[in-house]
């Protein structure tokens, strides 16, 4: 595979994720004693699913990073993609004049 396909594989998997992660996580920790973990969870689950992008698919991160410096990279990305899910949410829920 190209690093093109790869980045773009790994763009459209990590902004697919992140913008249906969210709403899949609220949906079962939705409770009374859960619904404060749904961000954190949430990020743990992008933060996992970048670092395993990265690794799966090298052309995310730098050339020549080892596989561990990939992870971390991919963490990065995960991260980043989550922000985008929530933002997105958050302007689809809210509007762009807020809450």
């Amino acid at each position: 595979m190209t690093p093109l396909v790869q980045r773009l594989l790994g763009t459209a998997i990590l902004l697919v994720t992140g913008i249906f992660s969210l709403p899949v996580v609220a949906y079962f920790l939705d409770g009374p004693g859960t619904e404060d973990w749904i961000l954190p969870v949430q990020l743990v689950l992008m933060a996992a699913i970048g670092a395993g992008c990265a690794v799966g698919l090298p052309a995310l991160a730098p050339a020549g990073a080892a596989r561990g410096r990939r992870a971390l990279v991919g963490v990065g990305w995960g991260l980043l993609a989550a922000l985008v899910g929530v933002l997105l949410f958050w302007f689809l829920l809210n509007g762009l004049r807020g809450a």
